[in-house]
This record gives C-alpha cells, sequence and structure tokens, in this order.
C-alpha cells in the first residue's frame, strides 16, 4: 500500500489549534495517522493530558525521530508509535484521530473510519476534508484549515 500523503509537518500553532478544537482532553485515546515527526502526539499528552497517544507513520525515519522525542520527552508511558501502514492498525480505541494526509487519502481512510470508530469519537483534519462527510466545523487559522467530524453526525 503507498502512502497516503507525503510528509509535510504541522506547524506547532496549528497542531494547538486542532487539539483545542478536537476538545482533546485527559481520560482520551488521540491516534495521529501518519504521525511524521511525533509532534501532534507529545502536544496532545503534554498540552492536553490526554491518557494515550498512538501514532501510525509508515516511514522508518520518522518512526525513529518520532521515538526519540518521545524518549527525551520521557512520555514512553503515554505515547506509543506503530511503524506500520494505517490499514493494519485497529483504530477502534481512538476517542479522537488527527489527520494530515490529502483528501484522496481521507478519503481511502473514511470506510476504515466508519467501520471502527465508536460514535463519540472525533476526527480533525488539516487543510484537507473528507469529500462525502460535512464537518462539524470549519475553521481558517494562519493560512491553514481545520476540519472537525464528529462520527455520530458523519457516519450511520
Amino acid at each position: 500500500m503507498s502512502s497516503l500523503a507525503p510528509f509535510v509537518s504541522s506547524p506547532p500553532e496549528v497542531v494547538r489549534r486542532m487539539l483545542e478544537i478536537v476538545e482533546a482532553k485527559h481520560g482520551e485515546t488521540l491516534y495521529d495517522i501518519g504521525s511524521g515527526d511525533g509532534r501532534i502526539l507529545i502536544t496532545a499528552v503534554q498540552q492536553f493530558n490526554v491518557s494515550q497517544a498512538v501514532g501510525v507513520e509508515m516511514r522508518s525515519d520518522l518512526v525513529k525521530k518520532a521515538r526519540e522525542a518521545v524518549e527525551e520527552n520521557r512520555l514512553n508511558n503515554k505515547i506509543k508509535i506503530f511503524h506500520k501502514n494505517v490499514f493494519e492498525v485497529d483504530v477502534s480505541e481512538a476517542d479522537i484521530i488527527t489527520l494530515y494526509l490529502t483528501t484522496t487519502g481521507n478519503n481511502k481512510l473514511r470506510p476504515k473510519l466508519e467501520k471502527e470508530l465508536k460514535q463519540e469519537a472525533r476526527i480533525v483534519s488539516h487543510d484537507f476534508s473528507f469529500s462525502d462527510w460535512k464537518p462539524t466545523k470549519v475553521e481558517s487559522f494562519g493560512g491553514h484549515t481545520i476540519y472537525l467530524y464528529r462520527m455520530s453526525e458523519v457516519a450511520p
């Protein structure tokens, strides 16, 4: 399976705004699909106190970099990073999904999310929407667009 998007990191202020919009909080589990250098995972744990953050990343160099950052921040007990294709990872435990893919990548992922996510789950996407879903909220922020989706509003 090919990548769903090239690696482009989200600026720290966009990461923070994404987590604010999705209302990340203690007691929740966040999955970052295409977790790159791990910045969303680390921010979610350090600044939003999520209980567990899970990254899924296909590129081994980025997995290594992210794991090193997690280790440096002493967050190994709260953050796991899988070096896998997202289609090989069960995301059903997620309360929150964060994405910075492409619209095509999001749309390929949509059936998996509809099948596995619980109704209370929320998805926040940086710059790219899902074609067939109506977002709960769309916010322009510093030249970026952030899309919030609630599974209860998009999936049957």
